[in-house]
């Protein structure tokens, strides 16, 4: 139950203020809001599972190399979230189009909704966290079902509330204190190998 209550937090802080978020949102604007969900849904589904199937890889190598890569894998989170947290802008949300949902059918927009948030998640934060977090504790059922079911709620969040969220989350500070915590996880694995 710790791995999954884990995994839960550290994705869902993860992705709040990530790119998933923006891309749900604008998705939205332009297609039915079920078919982009069912769509977002299954892309992270499969890549859950490919992160689970990575990280318990990673279980089989000597326990110093798993704590360097656990340590390089947050790392490299922690850069890529500080990187974007403290970029100029507006806080990393576009506007979508405004005229509406687009008449496009169940499948096209869930086929569309799919594609993007497929290539969006590769090599994502939050991909690399569960891959480490299956890894390192050593359970990776739980954190696939923490992982996937953060997914889930924040493009819930995001199908469902849409504009909402603009106003009420800072997205900028989100990602700086994801990134403190991924340094952190990063340090603590390096300091396990000594």
């Amino acid at each position: 139950m710790l791995a999954l209550i884990t995994t839960f937090g550290l994705v869902l802080a993860v992705e709040l203020p990530d790119k998933t978020l923006v891309a749900t949102l604008i998705l939205t604007t332009r297609f039915r809001a079920w078919p982009v969900f069912v769509g977002v849904c299954a892309a992270f589904a499969i890549q859950c599972v490919i992160a689970v199937l990575f990280g318990s890889f990673l279980t089989l190598l000597p326990e110093t190399l798993v704590a360097a890569g656990v340590a390089v894998m947050f790392g490299i989170g922690a850069f890529m979230l500080l990187r974007e947290g403290f970029a100029p802008g507006t806080d990393g949300l576009e506007d979508g189009s405004r005229s509406g949902p687009s008449p496009a059918t169940f499948l096209r927009s869930a086929m569309t909704s799919f594609g993007v948030l497929f290539a969006a998640e590769w090599g994502d934060a939050s991909q690399l966290a569960t891959a480490s977090l299956a890894a390192k504790l050593g359970n990776p059922f739980a954190v696939g079902v923490g992982a996937f079911v953060a997914l889930v709620s924040v493009a819930g969040l995001a199908v469902f509330i849409g504009q909402k969220v603009r106003s009420r989350i800072r997205p900028k500070l989100i990602q700086r204190v994801a990134g403190f915590v991924f340094a952190g996880f990063s340090l603590f694995a390096v300091a396990q190998l000594f």
